[in-house]
């Protein structure tokens, strides 16, 4: 089901993702373009991007409510080059777990990102590109956790102090495949979004800068992706 141009939203069960060598022809062939891109986004963001490992999708199969595929590993330097120049290489897809979460009277709570983050002044629920840690031994892609963990590491709240939905709602944009998983908190809107913010302001380098609550569309801002939004209006559908 198709809720704009170029963005695609299914309902999935589960993920079965794993973690296969393969060399990034793109990342390979344009290094030298690719460092020169990463050393400008240093310089405007003052030297603190983290340029470590990630995973990204490479190969993709959806049937009967499950996701699965492979990925592989590769530098965030790449990854930001691909994404900024529009997907030179449309074969990868970035695939992530996103925490839609939800107070318990019902708003939804988003982030601003810090000015510092490579993603500054952008508004999304909290979410990340999964990194080598969300391997499990098996080898496969453990998006579950990957999306506990960047919900500790944005707001400070443990998986376990939430109740989260079954399944996930699959919400593609071009090669964006987001993943979002509603996690509904015990506290109100207020008193979470409060939570967050002490939490923030006790953070050395905080990913977000600000908290936002979204109860209608009236609250959506041009910042944000386009999969909160779609996600946001296909929930309240």
């Amino acid at each position: 089901m198709s809720s704009a141009p170029d963005i695609e939203i299914a309902a999935l069960d589960c993920t079965e993702i794993v973690l296969e060598p393969w060399s990034w022809r793109f990342a390979a062939e344009r290094r030298e373009e690719i460092d020169r891109h990463f050393a400008e986004i240093l310089r405007k963001r003052s030297g603190g991007v983290w340029n470590g490992r990630i995973v990204l999708l490479n190969r993709l199969k959806i049937s009967d409510g499950r996701l699965g595929g492979a990925c592989f590993e590769t530098d965030f330097a790449s990854f930001c080059a691909w994404r900024d120049w529009e997907f030179p290489d449309p074969s990868v897809l970035n695939v992530f777990a996103v925490a839609a979460l939800q107070s318990s009277d019902g708003a939804f709570v988003v982030g601003e990102m810090a000015p510092s983050t490579v993603h500054g002044g952008k508004v999304y629920f909290p979410c990340g590109t999964p990194e080598p840690a969300d391997v499990n031994p098996h080898g496969m892609l453990d998006l579950e956790a990957n999306l506990a963990r960047e919900l500790t590491e944005e707001t400070g709240i443990e998986i376990g102090e939430v109740r989260a939905e079954p399944g996930w709602t699959m919400v593609r944009d071009r090669c964006y495949l987001a993943l979002l998983k509603r996690v509904t908190a015990a506290q109100n809107a207020a008193e979470l979004r409060a939570r967050i913010m002490r939490y923030i302001a006790n953070e050395p380098r905080p990913e977000f800068s600000d908290i936002r609550l979204v109860r209608s569309s009236a609250d959506f801002v041009s910042a944000m992706p386009p999969f909160v939004p779609t996600y946001l209006r296909h929930f309240w559908s």
